[in-house]
């Protein structure tokens, strides 16, 4: 399980995104423990109320944990790593709040610690807590059998397109698969051994080398957006500006906005926007037969809720009714009935409680796997896209250095392009039909 923790403030920021059902399938708040508040905002509120009497700016410890993508976790898995990170983290009694989300078709949780010790009135210190979260995620791979990525037997091995969070929302706004985006500029990176070779390897993919204001080395695509190499390449700025040699040599990011404006001509920015439209007509056909289902399982787990509450209701008054009233309450305590019924009374409620928790689970395990052939065609989806528009760039930058044109041949291009994606057979789904935050 991939543990990623940070120390933060924000507390009504943090709220709004674990609380996201626009952006999450399905949201549930599992854990409220040690807060007086009833949900995350009030929660997180008290958190910085209290931490305005000591000098602790980020009052909050936040984790994501992510299990493997094919595994089936059950809660009690996720609770027992929780346990295990906040023992080793310092963090034993904090208030904290678990949030699960369901995204992608695949499960993963968050939990927030209050990092004030209210007794002592001040911060706990998370010292070396990214090396305790890897060694806790280690084991977790090793206690359940799970195939452990090659990051962890070894950091040196690191899958190299892996991406950061912002990367992920640069590649979001640009309509790109930031894993593809990340590779394309290694495969640039790799097969370069100077700045002109990597600037025509970026060029032939539809990206200019520039010079940034502030990165030094920059790559601009056609829509204006700015990627630093050394960060999307996965090396240090130093061995960036050994091979690229100075960038002052370089254009600028308006140069190249410039320049790249010179080759979109209208013949290019039709067939981006026909592949676009196209996409985007797909994409959404997808989406809404995702929304339709993620609706439906809204209305099954609220059902679900609503028997079980009212079953529970049931069992208790139940259970109530086998403790005695009045003086044969005071006979039933002095010849020890009214504990061996007492007694019977939990064991049963903690079964029960136990019972309608793997109801719950079950059905969501249900519901993941019902959602996986959609998430799956949606991401083939992307991929087609990504390969559509590179090597759309790529049959541009041809012509451009033959001096023909080209838009007969990307016409026949795009169609060959397209029919594979418009007759391919489509999987069927399995089973049924931000402000500042509390600190003014």
């Amino acid at each position: 399980m991939i543990l990623v923790g940070s120390q933060r403030a924000g507390g009504k920021q943090l709220a709004a995104h674990l609380m996201n059902g626009h952006e999450n399938e399905h949201v549930e708040v599992h854990e409220l423990r040690g807060f007086v508040g009833e949900d995350l905002d009030a929660a997180f509120h008290e958190a910085y109320a209290i931490s305005r009497g000591t000098k602790a700016k980020q009052f909050l410890f936040s984790l994501s944990l992510n299990p493997p993508r094919d595994e089936s976790v059950g809660i009690e898995v996720f609770e027992a790593a929780v346990d295990k990170a906040e023992m080793r983290l310092g963090l034993s009694g904090q208030p904290r709040a678990i949030v699960f989300h369901e995204k992608d078709g695949r499960r993963h949780a968050h939990a927030v610690w209050s990092r004030i010790d209210g007794s002592a009135m001040k911060a706990i210190n998370m010292a070396h807590y990214k090396r305790k979260l890897r060694e806790v995620g280690r084991e977790l791979f090793l206690e359940h059998g799970w195939t452990m990525p090659r990051g962890f037997v070894n950091s040196k091995e690191r899958d190299p397109a892996t991406y950061t969070l912002a990367e992920w929302q640069q590649a979001k706004r640009a309509g790109r698969d930031p894993k593809a985006l990340k590779s394309l500029f290694q495969e640039c990176w790799a097969a370069s051994d100077s700045g002109k070779a990597f600037a025509n390897a970026l060029q032939a993919r539809g990206f200019t080398l520039a010079r940034g204001d502030r990165r030094g080395y920059v790559a601009v695509d056609v829509q204006g957006e700015v990627y630093a190499i050394a960060k999307y390449v996965g090396v240090r700025t130093k061995q960036v500006q050994e091979r690229l040699g100075d960038a002052k040599a370089l254009p600028s990011v308006e140069e190249a906005n410039v320049a790249m404006a010179g080759r979109m001509t209208d013949m290019l920015r039709r067939h981006v926007k026909e592949v676009e439209d196209r996409q985007a007509a797909e994409t959404a056909k997808l989406r809404a037969a995702l929304r339709k289902t993620v609706e439906r399982q809204r209305l099954e787990r609220a059902e679900l809720v609503r028997k079980q509450e009212q079953r529970w209701a049931r069992e208790t008054a139940e259970r109530t009714q086998r403790l005695s009233k009045g003086l044969r309450s005071i006979w039933d305590r002095l010849t020890g009935r009214h504990q061996k019924v007492r007694r019977q009374n939990e064991r049963e409620a903690l079964l029960a409680l136990y019972r309608d928790r793997n109801e719950r689970d079950g059905l969501i395990v249900e519901h993941l796997e019902e959602r996986q052939s959609l998430h799956v065609e949606i991401r083939e989806q992307r991929r087609c896209h990504a390969r559509e528009i590179e090597q759309l760039h790529q049959e541009l930058a041809r012509f451009q250095e033959s001096g023909r044109s080209p838009s007969l041949r990307l016409r026949e291009h795009f169609s060959e392009m397209a029919a594979p994606t418009r007759n391919q057979p489509r999987a069927r789904p399995r089973g049924r039909d931000r402000g500042r935050d509390y600190e003014r």
